[in-house]
């Protein structure tokens, strides 16, 4: 059986919705009847249980969507609690990030399913550790970029740098998605999200709202299904689609 193909979801800055995207991502994956596991390297800003376990509140979101039941050391193997990039908090939290910790719980998520969800953590050029960050992170996974764009002001040059950056790194980008982070978009910000739509040299995803699911139809919105690579799968014992 051929690795798993999947995604690697970054974002054009923090809190612009990653999860929720990577979330609808996976419960797209999951309609098109694929076993999809997911992989969270690090998030910071966790906070502890009743167990004073530190619980990683993004990964458990995405494992829920994709339906991964996976041990939490393969879901997340870096959860650390000061809320800043993964090299700042790991320094504080006295922890050192390897790599090689995060390659090997990517393979095993590669093992158990056909298709695979990574989400980096901020933007695509977030220190991760020394020498490393999430642009680095995702070329050694292999596996092409969601970016994901919110829907405000500023969405225009942010989307476009982080299209640079991924670019000028020889990343390849399957797509962009725009993240709805409040109810309301005023003209302004409506207009600007139209334009870049419009120019975007990769194929536009579509539209989460705020609050949704799932994506919404949108004019210029390409194939989903085919631009994530879930179109034409085998499946492990399985057909073609």
């Amino acid at each position: 059986m051929s690795a798993a193909p999947g995604v690697f979801v970054t974002g054009t800055d923090t809190g612009c919705g990653k999860t929720r995207v990577g979330c609808a991502l996976a419960r797209r994956a999951r309609e098109a009847g694929r076993t999809v596991r997911i992989l969270k390297p690090v998030e910071t800003g966790c906070e502890a249980g009743p167990d004073g376990e530190l619980q990683p509140a993004d990964a458990r979101a995405l494992a829920a969507a994709a339906a991964d039941d996976s041990p939490l050391d393969r879901l997340c193997p870096y959860r650390l609690p000061l809320a800043a990039a993964p090299e700042v908090a790991a320094s504080e939290a006295g922890v050192s990030i390897r790599p090689e910790r995060i390659a090997a719980a990517f393979a095993r998520a590669r093992e158990q399913a056909d298709w695979v969800l990574v989400e980096g953590a901020g933007g695509l050029l977030v220190p991760i550790a020394p020498g490393l960050d999430m642009a680095e992170l995702a070329s050694g996974l292999g596996l092409p970029l969601v970016v994901v764009a919110r829907a405000s002001l500023g969405t225009i040059n942010h989307t476009l740098l982080t299209l640079d950056a991924a670019r000028a790194r020889g990343l390849r980008v399957a797509g962009v998605a725009v993240s709805h982070t409040t109810p309301d978009l005023d003209p302004a910000g409506r207009r600007n999200l139209e334009l870049l739509i419009e120019n975007l040299p990769v194929p536009f995803l579509g539209e989460l709202a705020h609050g949704a699911e799932s994506f919404s139809a949108t004019p210029g919105q390409v194939g989903l299904s085919a631009a994530l690579g879930l179109d034409g799968l085998d499946r492990p014992g399985r057909g073609a689609d």
